[in-house]
């Protein structure tokens, strides 16, 4: 018995030995293991970290002529820097050809990595494959959920897809006034054409130019005729431009006739469609003219030279239910442009990131800084830069615009641009007929689709 009880303990002893040193080798493994995969978390960190810091150079081709341009430019690649300080990029200053530089670029094979591109150099590069799409881009880095609902159209193109990521929201034609004036000769402010035409007929009677307009250059035409066919077409001109609609339509018809009405009236100085920017803005500013036409950008000068007795008027309608239903249907408008990338750069994601990057941060110092609401995407930040009165009411209305068209330079169809623009500067000239205008722009019209 006593030799059997030492051979159960022998065996037991044994037994818990091997047990034992099981155990210590498994715990002795688990640690080799921790220590190893800790060391190779520690390699694969230093290795992501390496490669994020690995110099990247990419070549850029944008606007930068003034300080509209240059500033919003340098703050964003200096926010660029502290985001992704292994990028440099090297500026090459867009020239002032239309766009012509960039084609020979993509023709002889020498795109820069980012360029700025508008509608025109989109259209032309999809065709010939030298324009990255970059829907997948707008998705993964959240830039549509950027954007203002009523900025889309500058983000998405006719064809459904992105190539350009904006920074520019809509721009607008404006009706500026000279309050003073108005009030100084017990005008009204018009808000129907009937009271149009009796400000035209008051101001011509006290000596004053009622509205004043560089029509030398024809997008301002374009623009007081759209002004008028807003009123009962909100869509304008761009109607027209896609080959949706007539221009013998009413709404467009109707446009014409009451130019050529008021030009008849004396609304316009004498020879008008020989006044360039300079001398039809003198009579604005200097108090010769009541009213003066321009875009939106017109509103700094203005306020510089008339201070408070600036501002702008919405179009006037055809009556008083006309004028309350249009009164937010402006014309002007904007299109699919910003920055665009490279199809053959080196690292796409990249590249892409940074051309998103920098919209953002350009939108974002000309929303703070330069006194510009007009973005095309939401910007978190305060305002440094308080905006004038005019720029202030536009601000304020732009979450209630209904609807915009197009300036001359945005339309796709060259030869409906030419038309549309001969045609719009000579119903200024009051040797034009309503008939004459239809028949020489419907030539032009592209086809209904």
């Amino acid at each position: 018995m006593k030799k059997l009880a030492i051979t159960v303990m022998s065996f037991c002893m044994v037994f818990l030995a091997a047990c034992g040193s099981a155990g210590n080798n498994e715990a002795a493994n688990n640690t080799a293991a921790n220590e190893g995969n800790k060391e190779t978390a520690t390699n694969a960190a230093e290795e992501t970290k390496t490669e994020e810091a690995v110099p990247v150079k990419l070549r850029i081709y944008a606007q930068y002529a003034d300080d509209d341009t240059k500033l919003p430019y340098d703050y964003a690649v200096a926010e660029l820097k502290k985001e992704m300080p292994n990028v440099e990029l090297e500026l090459e200053v867009q020239a002032q050809d239309d766009g012509q530089k960039l084609k020979t670029y993509a023709a002889t094979g020498n795109l820069p990595d980012i360029f700025q591109a508008g509608l025109d150099i989109i259209t032309t590069f999809k065709k010939s494959g030298n324009i990255l799409e970059l829907d997948s881009y707008v998705d993964s880095l959240g830039f549509r959920d950027k954007m203002y609902p009523s900025t889309m159209n500058t983000l998405v193109t006719d064809d459904g897809h992105t190539y350009a990521f904006p920074y520019a929201g809509n721009e607008f034609a404006l009706l500026y006034y000279n309050k003073e004036l108005f009030e100084q000769n017990n005008v009204k402010v018009p808000t129907t054409y009937d009271e149009l035409m009796a400000a035209v007929t008051a101001f011509n009677a006290a000596g004053i130019t009622p509205l004043s307009i560089f029509a030398k250059e024809k997008w301002p035409t374009v623009a007081l005729f759209d002004m008028f066919v807003t009123r009962n077409e909100p869509q304008g001109i761009q109607k027209l431009d896609k080959g949706q609609a007539s221009i013998s339509d009413p709404a467009y018809k109707d446009a014409a006739d009451k130019i050529v009405e008021l030009v008849k009236a004396g609304m316009l100085p004498k020879g008008a469609t020989n006044l360039n920017y300079d001398q039809a803005a003198a009579l604005f500013h200097q108090g010769k003219a009541a009213m003066f036409l321009n875009g939106q950008w017109e509103i700094a000068e203005s306020t510089k030279q008339l201070g408070d007795k600036a501002g702008w008027m919405y179009i006037p309608g055809v009556d008083a239910a006309n004028y309350e239903a249009s009164k937010y249907a402006f014309s002007g408008g904007g299109g699919p442009g910003g920055y665009a990338v490279n199809p053959d750069t080196k690292d796409k994601d990249l590249t892409a990131k940074v051309a998103a990057f920098l919209s953002l941060k350009y939108a974002e110092y000309k929303y703070t800084e330069r006194g510009n609401p007009l973005v095309a995407t939401k910007v978190d930040k305060a305002i440094v830069t308080e905006y004038p009165p005019m720029m202030q009411q536009l601000s304020d209305d732009i979450a209630k615009i209904t609807s915009t068209t197009a300036f001359a330079w945005g339309l796709s169809d060259a030869k409906f641009k030419a038309a549309i623009e001969d045609a719009s500067q000579s119903l200024l000239t009051g040797a034009y007929t309503t008939e004459q205008f239809i028949s020489d722009v419907s030539k032009a019209v592209p086809a209904a689709k």
